[in-house]
């Protein structure tokens, strides 16, 4: 819904080669519009995966030490995993040369990016030229949920698509983030009408 308003990110995501759906609206929404989606899959189960292809990553965002402390999570969960590197650092435009001369020392194969949406899109969009790297992936709160800082909701709940449910009883300050899910499902209906008229 923040790409409606935002060109720029918008061009980020429709650009992409490839954008997961990582919530449980864009699942449902893709199955609505009659092209769905094989599952969801969330920024941290891509990660956990990734971590076990043999490829060294670098760890780029969250608060200070986070990082770290999920390349050593990953390292435990996929034993071998190289760890290229790992900064906290910002989206800022002030930071790019030094972040991106951090991952060029590295010698990473995939740099993900924990930001948050849209700032970790924006930045890699922005940066993707001057990447040293084969893939950069956005990951969002992943770091928090590896280290334990962030809980993801109980696999039942998962499995019922209702993790934005759990998050929301977690942190009740989101309840203005949530407004966007009504506009959303009514957009997917109105183009679900669309298609269906043509």
């Amino acid at each position: 819904m923040a790409a409606q308003h935002d060109p720029f990110f918008r061009q980020c995501i429709n650009e992409a080669a490839l954008a997961m759906p990582d919530g449980i609206g864009v699942v449902w929404a893709a199955r609505y519009l009659g092209k769905p989606t094989p599952e969801r899959v969330t920024g941290v189960d891509m990660l956990v995966d990734l971590s076990k292809q043999g490829y060294r990553l670098y760890l780029l965002g969250a608060a200070p030490g986070v990082a770290e402390a999920a390349g050593e999570r990953l390292q435990v969960l996929a034993p071998g995993l190289q760890i290229a590197g790992a900064y906290a650092g910002s989206p800022a435009l002030a930071e790019e040369d030094e972040i991106i001369e951090r991952v060029r020392v590295a010698q990473a194969d995939v740099l993900c990016v924990a930001y948050g949406a849209p700032a970790q899109d924006v930045w890699i969009r922005r940066n993707l030229a001057r990447l040293p790297v084969a893939v950069a992936m956005g990951v969002g709160g992943s770091f928090d949920f590896l280290t334990g800082r962030q809980q993801r909701a109980p696999r039942m709940m998962q499995k019922l698509g209702l993790e934005w449910l759990y998050r929301l009883y977690r942190e009740p300050w989101r309840w203005r983030r949530m407004l966007a899910l009504p506009k959303f499902a009514i957009k997917v209906v109105l183009k679900g009408r669309k298609t269906n008229d043509t």
